[in-house]
């Protein structure tokens, strides 16, 4: 009976390899197309974030692609978790709860255009982060590389586009001066990108020599972005990345000696290179004062609350009427400031489950993290908490949430053989599955 028995146990691991392979093929594609399709891309195509048109285009073709493929991850097969990955998932079925039910009272509040970037940003995140916990450990690291390598990508076409002063993607917005976007919507998204993927990068299992050019890369494209506070936040995370990580496999006496000759190199070669994106040009920006007319208007623009009642702050408002308030009273065209738009857009109460909810999924997903991911993490909360990157249309939680999973976990920076090592000396219980 055993022998009879082999030949369909074999079959069936092939069949669920094939099929894991299937689903990681089908993860990774829609991923893919989440982050490189820019909203000035779709924007050709339908009215993605422009005025008018159906509801159902205003939300980007890769947040479709994601939530069919976590549909075909939940229903197709097993889910088997362990240890951490439990509490993590759980969390962030209850966050896509939350997220539903924002999104049903905004539409019963007759504000359903406020409602697009809960779905576009949080819930494609949120399904993003159950379909690489869903597909297993070896997957959710690949994909984490897969997305790293599209913002080292992003960051290397942001060089290209500085030096040569050309767009690989369209960009309607009118500045001052050029400004390469790369891969993103906004030049100030990939300033934030590259700073933020700088402390993944760490994580990885990459030789040190690839890490290093990759980290190079990121800064250079951030420097190239001219995202002046994301490049000084790049610069104070890379020294918390040197200093504040354990170095294994070193005495703590050799560790603080091969850190401070560590430092000194990076201050020497940083003073180098700040000199040569200066000569090239790439640093033109900070010629200026930081405290220009942008950063001004992110600070003006709380006036706002000097112009609505009460019940506006507690109940919100319609996005249209606060943006045409904002232009005719402070003279400001964006709204720059995430807690501000979620205030008067959702109302106070609304705004507050809505943060709550937000900063307790990240909480849990920190979870049994090594400390780079909480460096980068953080570093991602002050560049995005300084504009209203957290209150649009962007791929931004989607990155940072597939990041998180990926290389948080406590084998990440394994190498193959500790990995196998490791698996062969485990004991205790199997993961269990959920159905």
């Amino acid at each position: 009976m055993q022998r009879s028995a082999t030949p369909r146990v074999l079959s069936d691991v092939r069949r669920e390899n094939a099929q894991t392979l299937l689903l990681f093929l089908s993860a990774g594609l829609a991923f893919v197309m989440r982050i490189a399709i820019s909203s000035q891309v779709l924007n050709k195509v339908v009215n993605y974030t422009s005025e008018g048109g159906s509801f159902l285009v205003k939300l980007h073709v890769g947040t479709y692609a994601v939530l069919v493929v976590l549909f075909v991850v939940l229903f197709s097969r097993p889910i088997r978790l362990q240890g951490s990955e439990i509490p993590k998932f759980r969390t962030l079925v209850r966050f896509s709860a939350v997220l539903i039910l924002l999104t049903a009272y905004l539409f019963a509040a007759g504000r359903s255009g406020s409602s697009g970037f809960l779905l576009d940003s949080y819930l494609t995140g949120a399904a993003a982060g159950l379909i690489v916990l869903a597909l297993g450990r070896d997957s959710r690291r690949l994909l984490g590389e897969l997305v790293l390598w599209l913002l080292v990508a992003s960051a290397t076409i942001g060089i290209i586009e500085a030096l040569f002063e050309i767009r690989l993607l369209p960009y309607d917005k009118v500045e001052e001066s050029f400004r390469p976007i790369g891969l993103t919507s906004h030049p100030l998204a990939l300033g934030a990108l590259c700073a933020t993927a700088v402390g993944f990068v760490i994580l990885t299992r990459w030789r040190l020599w690839i890490r290093i050019a990759v980290i190079l890369i990121l800064l250079l494209g951030c420097a190239a972005s001219s995202a002046r506070l994301a490049l000084l936040i790049s610069g104070f995370e890379c020294l918390a990345l040197l200093l504040l990580v354990p170095w294994s496999r070193l005495t703590p006496a050799v560790e603080r000696r091969a850190k401070f000759a560590a430092l000194i190199i990076t201050l020497v070669l940083g003073t180098a290179l700040i000199a040569a994106l200066f000569a090239a040009g790439l640093l033109n920006r900070f010629r200026d004062s930081l405290f220009d007319e942008s950063f001004m208007a992110r600070i003006t623009i709380y006036q706002v609350f000097n112009y609505v009642n009460w019940r506006q702050i507690l109940f919100g408002m319609d996005v249209n009427e606060l943006t045409a308030l904002v232009n005719e009273k402070l003279k400001i065209k964006f709204i720059e400031s995430t807690p501000v738009f979620l205030i008067l857009v959702f109302g106070a109460f609304a705004a507050a489950i809505f943060a709550i909810s937000f900063f307790w999924m990240l909480r849990r997903l920190l979870t049994d993290t090594r400390r780079p991911a909480l460096i980068a993490t953080v570093t991602y909360l002050v560049l995005s908490l300084s504009n209203n990157a957290l209150s649009t249309k962007t791929p931004e939680i989607l990155i940072l949430t597939v990041l998180l999973l990926a290389f948080a976990g406590p084998s990440t920076g394994e190498t193959p053989a500790q990995g196998a090592e490791r698996a062969k000396a485990s004991v205790g219980p199997s993961p269990s599955p959920i159905r």
